[in-house]
């Protein structure tokens, strides 16, 4: 009976969330700023990705070959065992 009730809850609630989360409307986007379309739209915003891109690229590298020398270690360790 427990389980009965507990499972006939769950679904009850599973579907009055879904019908009330599909009735959620959200606002219309606010207006563009002035002179937004004055030189064209510049895709990503104009955000400079080079500096970041590269340090993280590098920091890659640094991971990947601290991982690599743990790798190495370990296995030499291990046939050294």
């Amino acid at each position: 009976m427990k389980t009965k009730l507990k499972t006939l809850t769950i679904i009850l609630l599973i579907t009055a969330a879904t019908f009330i989360t599909t009735n959620a409307k959200a606002d219309d986007p606010p207006p563009p700023p002035p002179g937004h379309d004055a030189t064209g739209n510049v895709p990503g915003g104009g955000a400079p990705i080079g500096c970041g891109l590269l340090i993280l690229l590098g920091l890659g590298a640094v991971y990947g070959g601290f991982r690599g020398y743990k790798f190495y270690k370990e296995k030499k360790e291990s046939l050294l065992d």
